[in-house]
C-alpha cells in the first residue's frame, strides 16, 4: 500500500479496504511533490530573518493578497492570536462572531494572554453578522467599556462563504467607526474557489481587500502539513513578530514547513473545486435518507441533523466500517485531497445502512 501513506488500511474491514477520514481537512498527508518540495528547499534560521524559503512564502503570498508584508507561523491559532493582539491592547475589544475560531475554538487566548475582551454576537443563516447588531455593539467612548477597536469575521464560517456584498459593507462599517478590520482566513482559498473557480487567486485577493489583517491556513484543504501566515502592513507585521516571539512561535530552519505551504499555494488552490463537488456529492447522496436532515454544502463541509434513533451508534457503526466523522446529533463530514469519490460512496452507503437498520 504506497500512495505516500495518503490512505491507511482498516482493521477488521475486508482485506485492502481504506480508511476514508472525514473529520477535518487537516488529516491531510503531504503529496509526494510536496515532500520533494519540502526535502530540496534551502533552510537558514528564520528567528534571524535568514530562511529563503520562508521569506519567499511571506513574499509570494503577501503579494498575491494585496498586503505589504506577511508572517509565517506555527498554526492557525497562533497567526489569529497574535494578529489580534497586534490590533488591540489590554482593556480593548473585538466583535466576533459566537461560532467564530478566533472566540468559541482557540481556547480564549485573546482574552487569556491578551486582555482583550470579546463581543460574541450571533451570526445569521448566511453566516454573516447582521450588520445592525455589529453597530449596535460598538461602544461609546466611555471609562465604564471597554474600548471597542476591531472586528473579526471568518470566511469560511462553517463551510459557508461570507457575500462579497457583505463584506464591502462590514467593511465600510467598520471603517466608519475607526475599527479595524481582521480576517480568519483558515478556509480562504476555499471561499475564493466558491467564488471564482476560474481565477481564485483574484477572488481572494478581493476577499482580501475588505481587511487590515488576514490569516491564511495552509494545513487544511490546501494539504502542507503545518502552518499558516499572517498577511498586514509593515507595521502591523513588525509588531505580530514580536508577538509570535512572546508566545513561543520562533522557529530556527522552518523552510522545511514553509516550503509544503508554498508547494500548497501553487498546486493545490485551483484543487479545491475537486473537494467541493465531493462535498455536493455526499450531500446529494444523503437527501432522501429517513431520519437525516442534510444541508447542502457551498465548500467542502457537509452537516447533517440527525434523528435521535439514527444518531445511536451511528459513528461507532461508521468507524467500524472505517469512515471517520465527527459530530452525534449534528454531523460534520469534510472532504478533502485525500478522499475520492469511491470513499464518500462508502460513506453514504454505509449510513444509509445504518439508518434502515435502526429503522427511522
Amino acid at each position: 500500500m504506497s500512495m505516500n501513506d495518503r490512505h491507511h488500511a482498516v482493521a477488521g474491514s475486508a482485506p485492502g479496504a481504506t480508511r476514508v477520514d472525514l473529520r477535518s481537512d487537516t488529516v491531510t498527508q503531504p503529496t509526494a511533490a510536496m515532500r520533494e518540495a519540502m526535502m530540496a528547499a534551502p533552510l537558514g534560521d528564520d528567528v534571524f530573518g535568514d530562511d529563503p524559503t520562508v521569506n519567499a512564502l511571506q513574499a509570494a503570498l503577501a503579494e498575491q493578497l494585496g498586503f505589504e508584508a506577511a508572517l509565517f507561523m506555527a498554526s492557525g491559532t497562533q497567526s489569529n492570536l497574535c494578529g489580534l493582539m497586534s490590533h488591540c491592547q489590554r482593556g480593548d475589544e473585538y466583535i466576533v462572531g459566537q461560532m467564530a475560531h478566533t472566540y468559541r475554538w482557540e481556547g480564549g487566548g485573546a482574552a487569556v494572554l491578551g486582555s482583550i475582551q470579546p463581543q460574541p454576537l450571533n451570526h445569521a443563516p448566511d453566516g454573516t453578522l447582521p450588520l445592525a447588531d455589529i453597530e449596535a455593539n460598538i461602544k461609546p467612548d466611555d471609562a465604564h467599556f471597554a474600548r471597542t477597536r476591531l472586528l473579526t469575521l471568518e470566511n469560511t464560517i462553517g463551510g459557508k462563504v461570507l457575500p462579497m456584498d457583505y463584506l464591502a459593507q462590514a467593511s465600510t462599517l467598520a471603517q466608519r467607526h475607526g475599527l479595524a478590520r481582521h480576517l480568519d482566513g483558515a478556509r480562504l482559498f476555499n471561499a475564493a474557489v466558491a467564488v471564482d473557480a476560474a481565477d481564485p487567486y483574484a477572488a481572494a485577493r478581493r476577499i482580501c481587500s475588505h481587511f487590515d489583517s488576514v490569516s491564511v491556513c495552509f494545513s487544511k484543504g490546501l494539504g502542507a502539513p503545518v502552518g499558516s501566515v499572517l498577511c498586514g502592513s509593515r507595521d502591523f507585521i513588525a509588531r505580530a513578530h514580536r508577538w509570535r516571539k512572546m508566545v513561543g512561535g520562533g522557529l530556527r530552519q522552518a523552510g522545511v514547513l514553509a516550503a509544503a505551504a508554498h508547494h500548497a499555494l501553487t498546486h493545490h488552490v485551483r484543487r479545491l473545486a475537486d473537494d467541493h463537488a465531493l462535498a455536493q456529492r455526499l450531500a446529494q447522496g444523503l437527501q432522501g435518507i429517513a431520519g437525516l436532515t442534510v444541508e447542502m454544502p457551498q465548500t467542502n463541509i457537509v452537516f447533517v441533523d440527525v434523528a435521535p434513533a439514527v444518531g445511536a451508534g451511528l459513528l461507532d457503526h461508521l468507524k467500524q466500517q472505517g469512515i471517520l466523522a465527527t459530530g452525534l446529533y449534528r454531523l460534520r463530514f469534510v472532504t478533502h485531497l485525500d478522499v475520492d469519490a469511491a470513499g464518500v460512496d462508502r460513506a453514504i452507503a454505509a449510513i444509509r445502512e445504518h439508518c434502515q437498520r435502526t429503522g427511522a
